[in-house]
C-alpha cells in the first residue's frame, strides 16, 4: 500500500515517534521468545488493541517480520508464526560463519586501539557477570561481543546482516548457555588477543571454531526447545 492510499489517521500512526519500529520492536522479541507457537496465526485487531495502535503500524511490523523469516503470510488467512527447520538453523549458522569470519579479517585492518580497549573492558564486565545471571542475558551478552566485532568493520550492511541472524538463531543460543559460559568467555579473550596481535587468519579461524561448536548441537537444542514449548517433545 502506497502513503498516498493511506488514510491520514493511519499515516500519522506510522510517522509519528517511530511507531512502526516501536510495534516491530516489540513483537520481535515476543517471537523471539516463542510467546506465539509455530502455526500460531497472529491476530492483526487483537495486536492493534493491546499495543494501542492502529492496523497499518501492525501490518507493516508483521510484513517486516516476515520479510525476516520470522513468519510467513497466507493470502485471505493472515500471519503465522513459522515452525523453525533444522536445515534453516543449519544455513543461518553457515552464514554467520561467513560474515564473522569475513568481519573478523577486516576488523583486524581496522579496529582502532579505542574499538580494542572497549571491547577489552566489555569483556571484563561479561566476566563479572553472577552465576545466577539468566541464559537470555548471557545470550545477549554474547551477541553483543560478535557485533561489536563487526561493528569496527564500519560497514552497516555487514553489521545488519548479521543483528537479523542473532534475532533468527536466538532461541538455540539459549539452550543450555549456563553450562558453556565459562567456555564462551574464555573464547572471546583469544579471539580479541588475536585481533590485537594484527592476525586476520587466526581471527577468523578462531571465531569460525566458536560458531562451528554450536552448530554441531542445533538438532539437540531445537529438539530441547520444542520440548520447553509444548512441554513434551514432538514425534
Amino acid at each position: 500500500m502506497s502513503s498516498a492510499n493511506v488514510p491520514q489517521s493511519e499515516k500519522s500512526d506510522i510517522d509519528e515517534g517511530g511507531v512502526v519500529a516501536r510495534v516491530y520492536g516489540q513483537l520481535v522479541e515476543r517471537v523471539i521468545a516463542f510467546d506465539f507457537k509455530p502455526g500460531d496465526r497472529l491476530n492483526e485487531g487483537a495486536l492493534a488493541r493491546e499495543l494501542g495502535v492502529s492496523r497499518t503500524p501492525i501490518r507493516e511490523a508483521l510484513n517486516r517480520l516476515t520479510a525476516d523469516g520470522f513468519l510467513s503470510h497466507s493470502l485471505g488467512q493472515g500471519f503465522f508464526r513459522r515452525r523453525p527447520e533444522v536445515s534453516e538453523i543449519f544455513n543461518l549458522y553457515e552464514f554467520r560463519q561467513l560474515i564473522e569470519k569475513g568481519a573478523a579479517a577486516i576488523a583486524v585492518a581496522r579496529a582502532t586501539a579505542a574499538d580494542l580497549d572497549a571491547l577489552d573492558n566489555f569483556l571484563k564486565k561479561s566476566v563479572a557477570l553472577g552465576p545466577d545471571c539468566p541464559a537470555e542475558k548471557l545470550v545477549h551478552v554474547d551477541e553483543l561481543f560478535h557485533e561489536q566485532i563487526a561493528a569496527m568493520t564500519g560497514n552497516d550492511e555487514l553489521l545488519r546482516s548479521l543483528r537479523n541472524i542473532n534475532r533468527r538463531i536466538r532461541f538455540v543460543r539459549w539452550i543450555d548457555m549456563n553450562n558453556r559460559r565459562q567456555w564462551t568467555q574464555g573464547e572471546h579473550r583469544k579471539i580479541l588477543d588475536s585481533i590485537r596481535s594484527g592476525d586476520a587468519e587466526l581471527t577468523s579461524t578462531l571465531i569460525s571454531h566458536h560458531i562451528e561448536h554450536r552448530r554441531e548441537e542445533i538438532v539437540t537444542a531445537i529438539r530441547e526447545w520444542y520440548g520447553r514449548i509444548y512441554v513434551e517433545e514432538p514425534s
